[in-house]
């Protein structure tokens, strides 16, 4: 049994998961699951660099991050960093401030690897209990990684676009426009006719989505009064109620998003974007599954992600 600290750190949040891992059972108990939203990508698809005041603001939980981890006597720490610090200019500055605050050499992956890391962490659970092959969506704030395999992944593509991402590109209106929402549609479709020639869609039998644009449609469709991961994690939802929760959430204004009790406070200027990527997705899969002779009956949501793969990654 190994202690370790996994910590995701994305376009909008940073993550921390502290759990007891045996890879000889197979076993990874929870001790911390905690998140953040610090919007590291702030700016950055306009720009190219971290914006100052989302770097301090990241620094400052990194630092929040490392006295959990030596309150719980953490043995290993592995901090992955993803899109917005892959585009960023001067990702060196946040580079030297997460060595300085954790005392570990932050890893900032290709988006192939956080693919692979997402798939793991997702199918750790799901292999049991659903059959594959398993499409592995990944919705995060700068890109959304697509995997497919059945033990292993057998395909993946990393696509620029994300929650963060088409809200600066796009969706600049409350609520956005119908011209807005175009113009976003057609980017998010245009990465997926590229990543379709690398993951076959048509050959998904579970459709899988991660983080917190596809858990939170997910709270909205099955009509949660307050965020309740436990009804979240693993649930199957009929394909059109998801869609459904995805174009209400898309219509809302921001005050009538935030007034929903599941919303975090730091997802209510993104989900817009966040439902538009995950409603494409969902269709494009559909329709992909649906050439191929056959119906995608469900979409499954999972807790588990690239948190989980990280941490199993080090143990």
């Amino acid at each position: 049994m190994t202690r370790v600290a996994a910590i995701d750190c994305g376009t909008n949040s940073i993550r921390l998961l502290v759990a007891d891992v045996d890879p000889v059972a197979g076993t990874l108990v929870d001790l911390d699951r905690r998140m953040e939203v610090v919007r590291l990508g702030q700016g950055v698809d306009r720009t190219g660099r971290i914006a100052p005041e989302a770097l301090e603001r990241t620094l400052d939980a990194a630092a929040r991050y490392s006295k959990v981890c030596g309150d719980l006597g953490v043995e290993r720490i592995r901090f992955v960093a993803t899109s917005a610090s892959r585009d960023a200019e001067n990702r060196a500055d946040f580079v030297d401030g997460v060595r300085a605050a954790l005392g570990v050499e932050p890893e900032v992956i290709g988006g192939q690897e956080e693919a692979t890391l997402s798939f793991r962490g997702a199918t750790g659970v799901l292999a049991a209990r659903r059959p594959g092959p398993f499409l592995v969506v990944d919705l995060g704030g700068g890109s959304t990684e697509v995997v497919i395999g059945t033990t292993a992944p057998d395909a993946a593509f990393s696509m620029d676009v994300g929650c963060v991402r088409l809200t600066e590109r796009h969706l600049l209106t409350d609520p956005p426009t119908a011209s807005q929402m175009a113009a976003a549609h057609a980017d998010v479709a245009a990465a997926l006719d590229e990543a379709a020639l690398t993951v076959p869609f048509g050959d998904t039998v579970t459709l899988v989505g991660l983080a917190g644009s596809v858990t939170t449609v997910t709270a909205h469709a099955l009509g949660l009064a307050a965020y309740d991961p436990q009804r979240i994690d693993g649930a199957a939802l009929p394909v059109d109620t998801v869609l459904a929760a995805c174009d209400d959430l898309l219509a809302r204004d921001r005050e009538s998003r935030a007034a929903l009790g599941f919303m975090h406070p730091g997802r209510v200027d993104v989900i817009a974007a966040g439902a538009l990527v995950w409603h494409d997705v969902v269709a494009r899969v559909r329709d992909a599954v649906r050439a191929q002779g056959r119906e995608l009956a469900e979409v499954v949501t999972s807790e588990h992600d690239i948190l989980d793969g990280i941490a199993w990654s080090i143990a």
